[in-house]
């Protein structure tokens, strides 16, 4: 058995700079199975790096504090999450939690199986600077950056 409080846990911004208060839980408790992550969203954060998803994991956000507005799909729809819900992803569905509000968001995600996602199974929409147009990304494992490349012309791009 493991028990840590939050507080007690480093604080990991996501290396895309797109949250500042990000606590991996299932790290601090040796978690193996799957994956507990807190996070605590200003005004204009997210949860990841953008409308994403993990080929080999479902994944659920808790809202504690706030709303969060999740975009899902590859349409733009979006839903509302209340302090109190719970949403859930099914593996490939593709998502991006955002906080909309003027208000803070605390919620946690929970992801299964594994404590980490296979980096091959992880699947994004972003812009493609060579391509000029929104195309499916894929993510390589970060050693010392991550890298993202566009699966339509393999053009790189490398996030520190």
């Amino acid at each position: 058995m493991e028990r840590v409080t939050t507080d007690d846990i480093e604080t990991e911004p996501h290396p895309m700079g797109v949250n500042r208060e990000r606590r991996s839980i299932s790290d601090a408790i040796g978690a193996e199975h799957m994956s507990a992550v807190h996070y605590e969203l200003e005004p204009g954060e997210q949860f990841s790096g953008g409308l994403h998803t993990h080929h080999d994991q479902e994944e659920a956000f808790y809202i504690i504090e706030g709303t969060a507005t999740f975009e899902h799909g590859t349409d733009g729809e979006k839903t509302d999450v209340e302090a109190g819900e719970i949403i859930r992803f099914e593996p490939g569905e593709f998502q991006c939690g955002r906080n909309e509000s003027d208000e803070r968001v605390v919620g946690l995600a929970l992801a299964a199986p594994g404590s980490r996602h296979n980096w091959d199974d992880l699947e994004s929409f972003a812009p493609c600077g060579e391509c000029g147009e929104v195309t499916s990304h894929g993510v390589e494992e970060p050693d010392e950056a991550f890298v993202i490349y566009c699966e339509e012309c393999g053009h790189e791009m490398r996030i520190a």
